[in-house]
């Protein structure tokens, strides 16, 4: 997004949680806690003596009805092995046998589960093995993962949100770290989609920052975070950063995540092709930093590997979730053309690519769930500036008929209209404030097309900023916004946003509520299965 890397909270609680079944994992937690204070990032590598040790915690990503994906980062050389089990005491257990960890990857690894059972909850635990010595093991690191229904009777429930450790907010152990996360786990979700800036790769975290009132936010530092990424192992180490958070590790080893990324795991509101011309950084190709970045993102988060087919950065895939949802991942980013005004009466790149595009039509036909929601890294209606001149995401504030990337947008918008595909629904992140969107064509430049909502929730861990300008040209209705009044409002001043998504197995019927930290639901919107136009 175009909010720069400006410099520089956080705090809550919430509701009772189903995962306390995580034998031994709060223990394991607690025993991997990483020391706070300056270059906390150097703490796992230091005494490498001893028993390979998984200190960055476990994640789970991309879980199907039949299928998952473990995550782990080691210490050191290891080999990864994953057993799963219906139980928290794996009396019964399936063996996995995993990959090396080794420089190669930073260590980092993940595995493959499939052949799971449907709708149950599935209980793994991670060891790492000395690969010269296998009777050389670390303790193992628990986590737990529910597979998605295969029967429309069982509920659905995810959280979604993004942007994390932007605007120099970083990680402030005076206030518990980011606390959010353990508010999203306790409300016990199926899943958390990530809607992008992950990290922001760009924006150094400084050890404290004085806000206007005088307080001093404190942040956890790391070399890595010292300065702009450029190297890959900067990028590596960006990711890192989060892992640092107690909270955040707690999170992952109870909710699986389907990750997408955005501007800031580069560099802020980059594109193909584009040379920087910005002081703080030696490597000016944004396509070199872009495919440093790439790997990274790749090696830190459990994703459907689309590097087995030969696309090293692809991010768009579907997830199905059962017979009630399918989520549709887009990549806003990799295949756009450069930022502009945004006046083109012929734009066939726009901001998904030809081949993305053509990859979503064909996706939203062949899905038969009851809700297919396009998990998009960027707002529809929502101006995004890029400097004076420049659009940086879709709308571009012409309320009249599409132009540039609009164009691709309402191609997309009349094709599910003409196919008839029912139940899309759009949520995204990005802008640094909450609001709900409803679209409609009565209130359009461009009438082909059926009504639908936009939900827009974040950050997580990053500053807040005004509300954007509404661009007429699709016809939105901001039935909700909540939003600061100035730029870059810390966590102190206001509260993390995040949305949860709810939809009831026996009638359809979805609940959208989006809410910020300390239990506040700010809006509630309850949607009908099948209905158009609600």
């Amino acid at each position: 997004m175009s909010h720069g890397t400006t410099n520089t909270p956080d705090p809550t609680a919430s509701t009772p949680g189903r995962r306390s079944v995580l034998r031994g994992s709060l223990a394991a937690s607690a025993a991997l806690a990483l020391p706070g204070g300056a270059l906390a990032a150097a703490a796992p590598a230091q005494a490498l003596s001893g028993r390979p040790r998984a200190a960055w915690g476990v994640q789970a990503g991309d879980v199907t009805s039949s299928s998952g994906l473990v995550w782990v980062r080691s210490d050191r050389r290891a080999r990864m092995v994953v057993e799963t089990s219906a139980t928290s005491s794996f009396r019964r257990s399936q063996r996995w046998h995993g990959p090396l960890l080794g420089t190669g990857t930073d260590f980092t690894g993940t595995v493959p589960l499939r052949g799971l059972p449907a709708g149950e909850q599935v209980h793994y635990r991670v060891t790492l093995a000395d690969p010269d010595d296998p009777r050389r093991t670390g303790e193992p690191v628990y986590g737990t993962f529910r597979t998605a229904p295969d029967r429309r009777r069982q509920d659905v429930r995810f959280v979604w949100s993004g942007d994390i450790a932007g605007q120099g907010w970083g990680i402030n152990p005076d206030i518990g770290g980011w606390r959010v996360y353990d508010e999203m786990r306790r409300l016990n979700p199926d899943f958390f989609l990530s809607s992008g800036d992950n990290i922001y790769a760009d924006g150094p975290i400084a050890p404290s920052v004085t806000l206007p009132d005088g307080r001093v936010w404190r942040n956890i530092t790391t070399r890595e975070k010292a300065k702009v990424a450029e190297t890959l192992d900067e990028y590596r180490g960006n990711f890192r950063y989060n892992l640092l958070d107690a909270n955040v590790r707690r999170f992952n080893a109870e909710v699986p995540s389907i990750t997408q990324w955005d501007d800031h795991e580069v560099r802020n509101n980059w594109y193909p092709g584009q040379t920087l011309d910005d002081e703080r950084y030696t490597e000016k190709s944004v396509d070199v930093l872009a495919a440093r970045a790439s790997r990274a993102f790749q090696e830190y988060f459990p994703l459907s590997a689309p590097h087995a087919r030969g696309e090293d950065r692809r991010v768009h895939r579907v997830i199905g979730h059962g017979p009630l949802l399918d989520v549709f991942v887009l990549d806003m980013r990799t295949y756009r053309n450069a930022n502009s005004p945004g006046r083109q009466t012929d734009d066939t790149t726009g901001i998904l690519g030809a081949e993305q595009l053509d990859w979503l039509k064909r996706e939203l036909s062949k899905s038969r769930a009851v809700w297919k929601v396009i998990a998009a890294d960027m707002p529809l209606g929502l101006v995004v500036p890029d400097g004076a001149t420049d659009i940086e995401a879709v709308a571009q504030g012409d309320p009249g008929a599409p132009l540039g990337r609009e164009l691709q947008i309402a191609e997309l918008l009349r094709y599910i209209k003409h196919r008839r595909i029912t139940g899309t629904l759009w949520l995204t992140a990005d802008v640094h404030h909450t609001s709900a969107q409803h679209y409609t064509p009565e209130r359009a430049a461009f009438k082909d097309f059926e009504p639908f909502w936009e939900f827009v929730t974040g950050p997580l861990a990053a500053g807040q900023f005004p509300a954007s300008a509404l661009d007429a040209t699709f016809g939105p209705d901001r039935v909700f916004v909540k939003a600061p009044s100035r730029e870059n409002a810390s966590p102190l001043e206001t509260p993390p946003l995040f949305g949860e998504v709810s939809i009831d197995g026996g009638s359809g019927e979805l609940t959208v509520r989006l809410r910020e930290q300390g239990g506040t639901v700010l809006f509630t919107k309850v949607l009908q299965p099948g209905r158009v136009g609600q």
